[in-house]
């Protein structure tokens, strides 16, 4: 799981899950592209902090929902490291309303951030990655895809439509010799799971049969795992890191 030389473009980089897996992969040797819509003093301490691993380091301030920047993006990244190799698309947001009381903005929103946003990154390395015959892309899609919950309709379906998005991407893409995999976490302590009232996370933490709540390193391990050539016959999975709370 050694990444010497490769470049990673990382969506939602400079936070929670998205900063743990550039992290990951810059310790392993990977040069890392960070895209994100954080305030510069985030931006600022992500690139020190993935420079201190002695990765080379570019950093985006982007929405994902903009289709034309992710090609640029994606072309920029490529044009200053000399390659791409992975992808991880792990930007995200939630607007928590029952269906009843959620508006349309907030489930546009939503949907363009989780699934357009993943969509436009995948597509912008489709055709290199087709081209070079080799790539590692894995989608952060969540535990709440697979049931049903009260109140995250529109997160819900964002990510039921990573997983979709995922599947398809393997077919389409497998004969180029790129694979494409998920992985689904439960509830990870993150900046955004944090804002949500304690009782959910408490209540996270009793379906754990691990008994507790993860750490965006326990995604992160995964995603190495995934974008490295241990993987290799792994395309089209959806992996849980939930702790259980899905079992």
């Amino acid at each position: 799981m050694e990444f010497d030389g490769r470049v990673a473009i990382i969506t939602g980089a400079a936070s929670g899950i998205g900063r743990a897996c550039a992290l990951e992969l810059a310790r392993r040797g990977a040069n890392i592209c960070v895209v994100d819509q954080a305030g510069e003093d985030v931006m600022i301490q992500t690139s020190h902090l993935l420079k201190e691993t002695g990765a080379r380091v570019a950093t985006f301030t982007a929405d994902v929902t903009d289709h034309g920047k992710a090609s640029r993006i994606v072309a920029e990244t490529r044009a200053r490291m000399g390659r791409v190799d992975m992808l991880v698309n792990a930007a995200g947001v939630n607007s928590d309303a029952p269906i009843w009381d959620i508006t349309e903005s907030q489930w546009d929103r939503v949907l363009n951030v989780n699934l357009k946003g993943t969509f436009n990154y995948l597509h912008a390395v489709a055709t290199l990655f087709r081209d070079q015959r080799s790539g590692k892309i894995v989608n952060i899609a969540s535990i709440q895809a697979l049931r049903g919950s009260f109140g995250i309709s529109n997160y819900a379906a964002s990510k039921a439509g990573v997983i979709g998005l995922t599947k398809s991407a393997a077919v389409e893409l497998g004969r180029s010799n790129v694979n494409v995999n998920a992985v689904a976490p439960g509830f990870i302590r993150t900046p955004m799971t944090e804002r949500l009232p304690a009782r959910i996370m408490e209540e996270a933490e009793r379906e754990a049969v691990l008994g507790r709540i993860g750490e965006p390193q326990d995604v992160a391990n995964l995603v190495a795992f995934l974008c490295s050539e241990l993987a290799r016959h792994i395309t089209g999975e959806v992996i849980k890191v939930d702790g259980g709370q899905l079992i």
